[in-house]
Order: C-alpha cells, then structure tokens, then sequence
C-alpha cells in the first residue's frame, strides 16, 4: 500500500514568511518605494521570528525527514532572523547613501535569509545544500549591486572563490553517499556508529572534503582570502549580513553536519582543530597590522570564527550550546559596531584608525556603544563576549583540546591591542575638522545599536536570558533525531 508523502508544512513556516517577504520585494518593486518593502520585510522578519514560539518543543518534520523543525534550527534560526533585523534597520538609513536603495537589494537579502533558515531546518544533505545554494548565490549578487569598481571586483572575488568552495563541498557529499549509502542526518550517524573498514576512507575523505567547503563559508584559515577585500569591498551593510547571517547560517550547517550527522566519523576533529589554530594566528596577528577599521573588522570577524569554530571540537552537548550563545553575542557585537560604521563613515571604505580620534566628543552616544561593542569583542568582562568565550574554550578543553585552549588564550591577548586602540582613540580629543558625515535623525540605526549594547551587556550580567535556553541537553543529543 502506497504511503501518502509527509508534506506537512507547518515546520516550515518560519521559512515560508520569510519567502513571502522575498516574493513581495520581488512583484511590488515596480509600484511602492524601497522603504515601504524594507517595514514590509521587517514586518515578515518579526512574524517569522514569532512563529518560532509555536513550533517549540513539538520536534515538527517534514518531507520525510528532510526538514526539522526541532529545538537546535528554532534556536539557530532565532539567532539568524535577529542579524537580519538589525541589516534591515541599519539600510533604511544608509542604502541611499551605498546606492543601493531600490528594491532588488531587499529581495536578494530575504532570497539569502530563506536559504539561511532553509540550512537550519535541514534533515539531509541536499536540503542543506539547497539552502547553501540559495544564500550564497543571493549573497554574491548583493556583494556587487552597489555597482563601484571595488563592489564589483569583491563580488566577482567572492564569486569564484565561493564557487570552488561549493564544487568541493559537492564532492564532499557524493563522498559521504558513497560511504553510508544514505543523504539523512540520521541514516548517516547511524552508520557511521558502527564503522565498516571498507568504507572508512572514502568517509574520511568526504568529511575532510565537507570540511574544506564549510571552512570557506565560514572564513577558516587558509580558506579565509575572500573575507577583508568582500567586506571591505561590499557596502557595510552588506559587510554586517555577510559576517553575521550568513556565518551563522553556516555554522549551523556545520553544527548539523558535523555534530549530528558525522560526529562519529574519524579524521575530521583532528584537521578541523589545525585550522582553527590558523585561524587564530592568522586573523588576529594580521587584525594587528590594519589601519582601516572596516578591514580591521573583517580581520576580527576570521579571528572569531576560530573561536567560534571551538565548539565543534566539544560534545554536541556542551558544544551546541556554547556555538549556538555565541552566536547570537558574536551578531549583537558585530552588528552594532558595523552599524556604527554605515552611520559615520564618508565613504564605502569606511575611515582610519586615527579617523576614530575624539568621536566622543562630535558623537559621544556612538563613541560609548562603540567602545561596549569592542570591549565584548575582545572578551572583556562583564560583557557577553567574555562569557561566550568562556563556553567554547570549555568545550574544547573539556574534550582534550587543551592546547587549543591555551593557543587562543594567547591569541586573546592580541586581541586587546587592536580592540583598546581605537576604544582609547575614541576619548582622546581632537581639534581637527570632523572626519565622518554629521549625523542627523537616524533612529533605525540607533535603534539597531541600542539593541545590540543592551544585548551585549544584558547577556554578560545575566548570561542565563539565553543560556538556560540553549544548555538543555535534550536538544544536542536529538540533534539528528536519534
């Protein structure tokens, strides 16, 4: 007797608000003004977001399997639709002055943020590189819309290089098939428990592939090149969704990949481990020797994904949890800072380091949330950076990863060099000419780094708000429904 397909769609209706947000930037381009979608689509962002309540704790599937809508993608996906909140708030004040205030911008950012949401919710592998596709895809064409020879030569960088990244991670894949037969996160951890000798390397070489993919998406050393020329290149709000949505929406895809799906799988702990020690070296030295804030930033946002790429060293349990707080400490800082950048700067270049001298004293509000935002960056308590910190380094050594630990305590302290020089530059006075455009009503903006110095310090002062959320251990060990 023939089964009837599971084609419920109420798991995916996070996803599905989201994409009705894309469509209608899509039709109503022609008739309303870009600002009326932008509140239409932050409208579709907070629905979406609010629909996340109704699908907790129910384990909702669908399609088989191939999409869950279980606790750790409602988590996940939360984190992702507060970075693209604060992306559309930061572009009803700044897309006129990047030229790319028309409505093709705000469909191509909903297009990418179903792709995001649609990697969270994934069962499977194709699932999840559909959802890949779709975000990276969006992602380059935003990354050019500007239309500026650097816009455009970023865009074409992040083309390429993103391309080869994805062939690889499709290799990957094929790879992983061939070793366990299976496309599910579930069929797949539950073969490779129980190892066959035969297939053992034609895993390993499907992780390690799966893992080179993923280490471009998410900027891990030596796959980082494109990250300081896009980010530099982009408009700076397309800089804050690329380091905030879209690298979360990667780890998430690892997270799945890598802490459900092949957590059992050889070879992969290993390698990963040697590319986040060269990330760590290699964002944060080379974070020390830049003069332009906004390259700076991108260096930092390399140095963070090491950081950030801890977690996956620990038990889904203890690590899931540590990523998944991170994550939203690392969009609330990064966010609010780039925010703070779009607002002041001249020009897409963003300013110089010694641009930033005596900003108390033209924009004291900025200069403050500026300095809270560098302080969690660099992990200094009592801000939420600290603690999120706290929790990956945990993971790591908890799971005999001391050396790691040790390494990027050592890099930490880098870090503060090129986090404090520009808090101190910030309250130094200056009597030279204002630097940056004198700000007038901007109450989108202020709004988006008001929430994210609030949110920064809320979480450091009272780490369980989102802690006790995401600590619950149920919701690793069923990350692939086991």
């Amino acid at each position: 007797m023939l089964q009837p397909p599971d084609v419920s769609l109420t798991p995916l209706l996070p996803v599905l608000i989201v994409l009705a947000g894309a469509v209608s930037s899509t039709l109503l381009g022609f008739w309303v003004s870009r600002r009326i979608l932008t509140f239409i689509n932050l409208g579709a962002v907070t629905l979406s977001a609010l629909s996340l309540g109704l699908l907790w704790n129910r384990a909702a599937s669908a399609f088989g399997g191939s999409l869950q809508a279980d606790n750790a993608a409602l988590l996940l996906a939360f984190v992702i639709l507060t970075g693209t909140l604060m992306t559309l708030l930061v572009t009803l004040d700044t897309a006129w002055r990047a030229r790319v205030s028309f409505p093709e911008f705000d469909a191509m950012l909903m297009y990418a943020v179903t792709g995001c949401l649609l990697i969270a919710f994934s069962g499977d592998l194709i699932v999840m590189l559909i959802g890949l596709e779709i975000m990276s895809l969006s992602g380059y064409v935003l990354a050019t819309l500007q239309g500026s020879r650097r816009a455009e030569e970023s865009g074409l960088k992040y083309f390429l290089l993103g391309a080869a990244g994805s062939a690889v991670l499709i290799y990957g894949i094929a790879f992983v098939y061939g070793a366990t037969g299976s496309l599910n996160y579930a069929a797949i951890a539950e073969k490779t428990s129980v190892l066959n000798p035969e297939n053992t390397a034609i895993l390993v070489g499907g992780a390690l592939l799966m893992l080179c993919g993923f280490a471009f998406k998410v900027a891990l050393a030596p796959f980082h090149q494109w990250t300081p020329d896009v980010y530099g290149g982009a408009p700076t709000s397309v800089s804050l969704f690329l380091s905030t949505v879209v690298k979360v929406a990667a780890f998430a895809g690892m997270l799945r990949v890598f802490g459900g799906a092949l957590e059992n799988a050889p070879g992969w702990h290993s390698v990963l481990a040697v590319l986040i020690a060269a990330t760590l070296i290699v964002g944060n030295l080379a974070a020390l020797r830049q003069t332009n804030f906004k390259r700076m930033l991108a260096y930092s946002a390399v140095a963070h994904t090491g950081f950030l790429a801890m977690a996956l060293l620990g038990t889904p349990q203890v690590g899931g949890a540590a990523l998944t707080y991170y994550l939203l400490v690392y969009t609330l800082m990064t966010a609010a800072a780039l925010a703070i950048v779009a607002a002041l700067q001249r020009s897409e270049e963003g300013f110089s380091l010694l641009d930033m001298r005596g900003l108390y004293y033209r924009h004291p509000a900025y200069a403050v949330a500026l300095a809270v935002c560098l302080a969690s960056l660099a992990g200094l308590p009592p801000f939420a950076g600290f603690f999120g910190k706290y929790l990956v380094f945990q993971a790591a050594y908890q799971n005999g990863y001391a050396w790691i630990s040790i390494l990027a305590a050592l890099t930490s302290v880098a870090a503060l060099v090129y986090y404090l020089r520009p808090a101190m530059l910030l309250f130094m006075p200056d009597r030279t000419p204002a630097r940056e455009y004198s700000l007038g009503q901007r109450t989108p903006t202020t709004l988006t780094v008001a929430l994210g110095v609030v949110g920064v310090t809320a979480l450091g002062l009272l780490p369980n708000i989102w802690y006790s959320w995401v600590a619950n251990p149920a919701i690793w060990t069923l990350l692939v429904g086991r």
